[in-house]
């Protein structure tokens, strides 16, 4: 009698990610707001004092690569964020990152007339900017009521002056741009706080309180 041949042992199956019980890689602790939240005050505060007026509005590009490369250090951290698993850090530096990049090149665009558009509908581009803006940045506001009440503050402070920014363009006034300067300048003192926060942590201390959330549900 023929003797069977040996049944080949089946193949492994290709994973296209480690088992779950491979161990972790790469570093225990992450602090991608490190580099958000600097970036963050550079940007505001430079755009704070476009608002306010210290730089005179024939130069107003003079501010546009601080605040571009304010944009592009908040992307850095949204790829950051997102590779560690951090989405809402993620989605909110993608976010930020995406204003003062679209910022920058509307008044560089507007400068240099990149973009076609006549001097009589600049001031309703402005409008459309921040009226789109104003947008995002209130569902923002809505949507950090469950994390610490410092982000809503902080959301509620852009909200503000970008509407102040926003009534300024429409009623041509000096002194509601100059106000949300400084409200922008308020915002950026709250961040200039969570950035402390994240150091402290990040150096192997603790947090400072950032408060409870609206919604704790």
């Amino acid at each position: 009698m023929a003797t069977p041949s040996p049944v080949p042992p089946p193949e492994q199956p290709i994973r296209l990610v480690p088992p779950s019980e491979a161990p972790a890689t790469g570093p225990l602790a992450a602090e991608p707001s490190l580099i958000a939240l600097p970036s963050f005050i550079v940007g505001a505060v430079a755009f704070g004092m476009v608002l306010i007026g210290v730089v005179p509005t024939t130069v107003v590009g003079a501010a546009m690569p601080i605040v571009l490369t304010a944009g592009l250090g908040m992307w850095v951290a949204a790829i950051w964020s997102a590779r560690i698993g951090q989405s809402a850090p993620a989605g909110i530096s993608a976010i930020v990152g995406g204003f003062f990049v679209s910022y920058s090149l509307l008044v560089l665009g507007l400068i240099h007339n990149w973009y076609g558009i006549p001097l009589t509908a600049v001031t309703e581009t402005q409008k459309l900017f921040t009226i789109s803006w104003l947008v995002i940045v209130t569902m923002l506001v809505l949507g950090t009521l469950r994390l610490p009440s410092v982000f809503t503050l902080l959301f509620a402070l852009i909200d503000a002056a970008l509407l102040l920014n926003l009534l300024s363009i429409i009623q041509t006034s000096a002194n509601l741009s100059k106000a949300a300067g400084w409200v922008t300048m308020a915002a950026s003192a709250v961040v200039v706080y969570l950035f402390f926060s994240s150091a402290s942590h990040a150096t192997g201390g603790k947090e400072l309180p950032l408060g409870p959330p609206v919604l704790h549900a």
